[in-house]
Parts: C-alpha cells; structure tokens; sequence
C-alpha cells in the first residue's frame, strides 16, 4: 500500500493513498482499534444531508462562497448517492462527542469536494499531496463552517433515528398491521377456549385474539410516532456548548429548513441547545417506545408458538407455515423459528434500551460523551425490529390458519363454561360443578345435572359458547 502526506493542527500523518480522509481520521483509526462495529451508515448519511444544509445556509448567510457551497453540496450528494461508506471506516468505540467521525466526515467532503471541482475523480485521491489538485476546501474552515462536533453529532444522531423510523420501521409495523387486519376479519366466527395464567378461561373468538395482537401494534406504532416529535428538534447552531459561537444569528433556523427539505421530513431548532447538547433524553424516549415495540412482539411471537405447539401433544389450535426442518436429528420435525427470531430480537433491544439509558445518565456539564454508543444501540433496535416485523409477517403471520376442530374441542372440554351458570345458580355452586366435572372426568353438564343444580334444558339455554364472547 502507498501513501500520501495529510496534516492537521497536531503534524504530520502518513494516510492511504487512495483514501479521501485526512489526518485526523487516520488518527482515529489507529488510534482506536476496538471492536468491529463502524459508524451506521444511517449516521454517514445523516451527516451528509447535515453538511449540504450546513453549506446551502452559510452561503445565504454570506458567510460561504457559491463555488465552495457547490463544491460541498455536490460531494455530499455524491455521499448520499455512491457507495462510499468504506470511506467512513471509524469504530462506534472512539470519542464519545462523536468528533473524529465529523472530522472523517468533513475531511471526505473536503477532498472529495476539491477533486470533483477540478475535474478529478475520487479514485485520483493521491493527486491531492502532489499539487496536482488545488485544495479548495478546507474541512474546519468550509466543511465545518458554524459547527462543532458538540452540536453536528446529536443533530446526526436526530435525523438518522428519525429517517430510520420513518422508512423502514413504522412501514413494517404497519405491514403487519395489515396482515393481522385481514386474519382479524377471515377468521370471524372462530370460537375457541381463552387462556389466563396459561390456564383455560372462558371462551373468546379468534379474530377477537388476533383483534389484541393488532392493537398491540397499533399502539406501538403510535408511541413510536408521538415520540418524533422530540426527535425533530436539533441541537445544530448550539456549536460547542451551547452559545452558538462563530455561528451567525439564523444559522440553527435556516440550516434545519434545509435538512427538512433534503429529508423531506420536518426539523426544527432546539429552543435550548444546552439542553441538546448534554441531554439525550429524546433518544431514550423514543427507545422506549422501541421497547414497548419488542415486548408486544415478543407476546405475539410467543402467542403464536404457543398456539401451534404439538403438532400432537401441544395445544395445535392453529399451523404456521413450515419454512425449514428443524430438527438435525428428528427427521420431519418443524419449529417455530419465526417466532423464535423475533423474541430473540426482543431480548436485543431490550438490553440495547439499558445501554442507552445508562449511557444517556451520563451527560457531564454540557456534553454527553456517550453519543455513539447511543446511536449504535438505537440505530441497532430499529433495523432489527423493522426487519423482524417484516419478516414474521411475509413467512409466519401471513399463513396462520385455525385447527377448527382441535379449537372447538378444546373450547367444550373447558371447564371455566361454567362462568356462564353463576348468574343462575351461583358462584359457589357454579365452582361445585366444575370441581365435579375434574374430579369425576366428566363434562360440565353431566357434574350439574348430578348435583341437582339445574336441568338439561336450562344447561343448553344457558351455556352457549359463542354467546360468551
């Protein structure tokens, strides 16, 4: 491999010579050698769209050039339309302001920028040490023009986590709304035997089961929505602690009307940016909602296995789709692996919402230094929650079927039928006649009629299933 010469304020630093960042990423780089997880390319993306509206608001505020707005803007659309991420290679484990990844990311932009201005491609990234290519752009004084890390990193961590709801995950969840509505209404008129405490209670329709299992959904998705709101606001124009220094009156306003119309979604200014710079308390918010997300999924995932356990010797009140075997050693053995994804899925987001809650308590004097960590975890529950709801939709929820005769069979050995005497005959001796019944291996009728406590044509008036639910 060769290499060019790069410099920052510190010196000297030797840097791939193909590779558009500079000094300060190839600090980073070496100097944090930690795990293998690099920064989202949502957050890539994010800054991006952040820096092209950093650009388009200096230079209204005439504060920028129209050359070096053009070259700016049209490195970042080239970032947010290439396959450029193998240019972002900086772990989550670095500073926890998130600095180096601004700095990788205004130094790509400053010299791919450059490039692109005089003509280069980014593949002649080595021409930059030679002279070849004048360097118009200088990543702090252009690229980072009115911004500090302390405020460019939260407002990147706000965009990703709302663009990234907004496509991906409440799209899936709405899918699976969609798919739970049209067995809500296929399977009307399916009655079956309700559980509680994993035990036989009084009967309940199957679309009424299914009716749960969709509004579950439904609610998350409208805490996931309400929980946007704080989202939307940025802490951009609160520079490095919150003063707004070196950035002019305006800037926070205008910059997040260009964000707004890059993303297509709305951004507003943070009214406090000491509160945006330290708190991160809109994060930790909106992964509740996440959490509320995965434990509903993961009572529906569980639900559903439960119901088609067997297929012998389980409850097999409804099949699933048999996607795989299951089994390396019991040939034709099929399990619930759908379900089995999606609670696992559950349990990740869940120990990544204790990360992020923890790393949020830690915001010291005007700057939470836990921001990656942060973003990673949030970034992580919403690919995986919106990749979990799709697929339990198109390969398990999509198929659910009722067994009708194993239902109804269930439902007229329950002994909790009973529920519908108390009124006649009270609740004492309604529990007589159902303790009879279990005792003797009886059904209901033949332990009521034993007791005295009602006659046959009383029973069948009055214990009518499909009237209990």
């Amino acid at each position: 491999m060769t290499y060019r010469t790069e410099h920052d304020s510190m010196g000297d630093m030797q840097v791939p010579s193909d590779a558009l960042w500079g000094a300060q990423t190839q600090r980073s780089y070496e100097n944090f050698p930690i795990g293998t997880e690099t920064m989202p390319c949502e957050v890539i993306r994010a800054f991006a769209v952040m820096k092209k509206a950093a650009a388009l608001a200096n230079n209204e505020l005439e504060k920028l050039s129209d050359e070096k707005r053009d070259a700016i803007t049209k490195a970042c659309d080239r970032i947010l339309s290439d396959d450029l991420y193998d240019q972002f290679p900086l772990k989550v484990w670095q500073t926890g302001s998130g600095t180096q990844s601004n700095m990788n990311m205004n130094e790509v932009i400053a010299n791919l920028g450059s490039l692109m201005a005089a003509g280069r491609e980014k593949t002649d990234a080595a021409k930059l040490a030679d002279g070849k290519v004048t360097r118009l752009l200088h990543p702090n004084d252009d690229v980072n023009m009115s911004q500090s890390s302390n405020d460019t990193f939260p407002t990147a961590m706000h965009i990703a986590a709302v663009t990234a709801i907004e496509d991906r995950l409440l799209p899936a969840v709405r899918g699976l709304i969609k798919i739970m509505e049209q067995l809500e209404e296929k399977y009307k008129g399916v009655i079956k035997c309700g559980r509680t405490h994993l035990m036989d209670a009084t009967p309940i329709a199957f679309s009424q089961e299914i009716s749960g299992w969709r509004a579950m959904l439904e609610n998350s998705a409208e805490q996931i929505e309400d929980s946007l709101k704080y989202l939307r606001r940025l802490a951009i124009g609160g520079t490095a602690v919150g003063t707004g220094l070196n950035a002019p009156e305006g800037f926070d306003t205008l910059i997040c009307k260009h964000i707004s119309g890059l993303t297509g979604t709305q951004f507003l200014p943070d009214p406090n940016k000491f509160h945006a710079l330290t708190s991160k308390d809109a994060l930790v918010n909106a992964h509740g909602a996440l959490k509320a997300l995965a434990a509903n999924m993961m009572k529906i995932a569980n639900d559903v296995r439960w119901l088609s356990s067997g297929p012998r010797t389980g409850l097999s009140e409804i099949r699933i789709p048999e996607n795989e075997p299951g089994s390396s050693i019991m040939p034709g053995k099929v399990n619930p692996t759908q379900c089995e994804a999606v609670t696992m899925v559950a349990v990740q987001v869940m120990g990544n919402d204790a990360a992020v809650g923890f790393a949020a308590s830690q915001g010291n004097f005007e700057l939470n230094v836990f921001m990656p960590v942060i973003i990673y975890n949030f970034l992580q529950s919403v690919t995986l929650l919106s990749d979990a709801a799709d697929s339990f939709g198109k390969r398990c929820a999509c198929g659910i079927e009722p067994d009708r005769e194993r239902m109804d069979e269930n439902l007229h050995r329950s002994l909790m039928l009973v529920t519908a005497l108390s009124p006649a005959i009270g609740y004492e001796n309604a529990a007589k006649v159902a303790k009879k019944a279990h005792a003797d291996g009886t059904d209901l009728k033949t332990a009521a009629l034993a007791l005295s406590l009602i006659t046959a044509d009383e029973f069948d008036r009055i214990v009518r299933p499909e009237a209990m639910c």
